[in-house]
């Protein structure tokens, strides 16, 4: 008898020789594993990114992917020679798609290539011309996922569950994120094709920009592993090594503009050069799919801000029309198979007094509606909000109920209001039908954010207790943690992740209290059982029960309504480590019950989990 894992590596084989056996068949690369992905590459016309006939805009590729009733249409893109990444190529014959299989077994490909003046704007299947290797059609096998851990192989792919929280359609794991919203300008890197600075030395507050150069990353180069990505004969271990670091300490995001041209830093865009909108770098942007693709594996959320405040008009002066529809689909085309991918449609969108060019509500939710509606898959969408609540309650209140958003990106300007605004909209938008993933993805002040750990007077301690366990214990999505302008290593020119090196232990230590200890998806915001009205609470009644209280000390809860014995036992969130006892060790019910003083440092945050014996 033939073992499973040889039948499965011979029918591999046998594809490969059939696939290779035509001229006119895809060349297909990748693993035929489930959630893995899988590169097609077509054989079409010899163009280049500057071709008379747009490359990216007259020809349009749609491959269809289908297994039993589950159907995807998926958009490819121009590719120069299929290896631009490695070669630096503007020109060649290459159309790729790439596409994640999502269920084991046999699957049927049929591609779409067509031909007209503007074609890739259509949605209409006959739209101009069939050209080429129009009709071609194949089969090929997936096995099942041999990843396992962080790794997001193994979990299957992030979307949005209709709760309170993200989740992977693998496992059924929910998903808290905790991570990095600085630098915004991640991929400005000197390593990536066609990236330079062109800004004017001068940032929206006047001041002169500190990043009139690229980031290198360089103190993270010896956080890169033999086997790790590189490119053009060793590029890339400044950026990959800094997610390899952000990775082993326990991080799962990452927030990144992929245009800022005309916004603070000035340094990242998709396109062959700063003034161009219809035409696209190849070599650049296999450059980015080589880090999205490292983070997926790592088990790092990618996520995609479209634009930023000062550019929101940039494309299309704010429309989804020609320019924007374009960007999109380009990003979609690429992007859109990675696992964990968040689209972000703005960085501060919408009207301010110092953004008064903005984006109207109509056009908001006008590129909402197309980002989620052209995914392939069912990929998270949100927009980042200003921060001065007149400006970010008029945008999310009009969002409420809204079928094609996800939730809020919150900004805030007072840390203190982490709490309170993460179960206003979490209580806000479930009473609209349709409940909201929050995250709290930049405090105030500006010029603060998150100190650097070497900073005399530092907010760590404070921002812990009061943004991160604040957002959690309101049922929160997670957070990600913004570094002010007038810090070294801030949100244009961090170099060293390490200068926050304290803060990402901290995030850590709480996201393992959640996922360890609680089933927290299953939990409430019960702040009103709790005595202390310092302290937060989420509940499942009956079951178990987390109290956070960020002054120390003690509280009382109310377990008039159940019966029973409860333990209670205790957890630092300064050092994480195990559940421990405190001077209470279990509580009846029938009544409200103190829960006792915490193992030691009763004045410093401690959580609490009071759970059924």
């Amino acid at each position: 008898m033939i073992q499973k894992p040889l039948l499965f590596t011979l029918l591999q084989l046998m594809i490969i020789m059939v696939v290779s056996c035509s001229a006119t068949s895809p060349e297909i690369s990748g693993e035929f594993r489930k959630w893995h992905t899988l590169t097609f590459a077509f054989n079409g016309p010899e163009v280049s990114e500057q071709s008379t006939l747009n490359p990216f805009l007259d020809y349009r590729l749609i491959v269809t992917f289908q297994h039993g009733d589950s159907v995807f249409r998926v958009r490819g893109f121009y590719a120069a020679d299929g290896n631009a990444a490695e070669t630096g190529a503007d020109n060649g014959n290459k159309w790729q798609v790439r596409f994640c299989p999502d269920r084991e077994g046999s699957w049927r490909y049929q591609a779409s290539f067509r031909q007209g003046k503007n074609i890739a704007l259509s949605d209409m299947p006959k739209a101009g011309k069939p050209v080429f290797f129009d009709g071609l059609k194949g089969n090929f096998m997936v096995g099942p996922t041999d990843k396992s851990g962080d790794d997001f192989r193994g979990k299957g792919r992030l979307v949005a569950s209709g709760g309170r929280y993200l989740q992977f359609s693998e496992t059924g794991e929910y998903f808290l994120k905790g991570g990095a919203d600085s630098p915004e300008n991640f991929l400005g890197y000197a390593g990536f094709d066609g990236t330079r600075y062109e800004g004017n030395n001068e940032g929206r507050m006047g001041e002169a920009n500190p990043n009139a150069s690229l980031h290198r990353y360089s103190t993270h180069v010896k956080d890169w592993k033999a086997g790790d990505p590189v490119w053009l004969g060793g590029k890339g271990k400044g950026i990959i090594g800094a997610l390899n670091y952000l990775a082993a300490k326990g991080m799962n995001s990452v927030y990144m503009l992929t245009l800022n041209i005309g916004g603070d830093g000035q340094d990242v865009w998709p396109y062959t050069g700063y003034g161009e909108r219809t035409r696209f770098d190849c070599s650049k942007l296999d450059q980015w799919e080589k880090v999205f693709t490292h983070m997926d594996n790592l088990g790092i959320m990618i996520h995609i801000v479209t634009q930023e405040t000062e550019n929101q008009l940039l494309l299309d002066s704010g429309y989804t029309r020609f320019e924007r529809k374009l960007y999109y689909l380009e990003l979609l085309s690429r992007f859109g198979h990675h696992l964990g991918v968040t689209w972000n449609m703005g960085e501060e969108n919408g009207y301010a007094d110092f953004s008064p060019k903005a984006q109207t509500r109509a056009q908001q939710k006008e590129m909402v509606k197309f980002m989620k509606e052209h995914c392939p898959t069912d990929n998270f969408v949100v927009i980042h909000t200003h921060s001065n609540p007149v400006y970010r309650d008029a945008v999310l209140n009009d969002f409420l109920g809204y079928a094609w958003f996800d939730g809020p990106s919150v900004q805030i300007p007072d840390p203190l209001d982490a709490h309170r605004e993460t179960l206003n909209w979490i209580k806000k938008s479930t009473l609209a039908g349709k409940p909201w993933i929050v995250c709290i993805d930049e405090i105030g002040p500006a010029w603060r954010g998150i100190d650097p750990d070497d900073r005399k007077i530092n907010n760590q301690d404070s921002v812990r207790k009061f943004v991160l366990w604040a957002n959690l214990m309101a049922g929160g999505g997670g957070v990600e943690w913004y570094f002010g302008y007038k810090s070294h290593d801030n949100d244009l020119n961090c170099e060293d992740w390490r200068s926050r090196d304290r803060m990402w232990d901290y995030t850590r230590f709480a996201l393992e209290f959640f996922k360890k200890h609680l089933p927290f998806a299953a939990m409430e915001p019960a702040d009103d059982l709790t005595d202390n009205p310092d302290d937060y609470c989420l509940a499942r009644p009956g079951k178990v029960y987390a109290i956070y209280l960020p002054r120390g000390r003690t509280t009382g809860i109310d377990l008039s309504k159940e019966q029973g014995s409860f333990n209670v036992k205790w957890y630092n969130p300064r050092t994480g480590g195990d559940l421990v006892p405190g001077s209470v060790q279990s509580v009846e019910a029938g009544k409200n019950r103190s829960i006792g003083q915490p193992p030691a440092n009763q004045e410093s945050d401690w959580a609490v989990v009071i759970s059924k014996q």
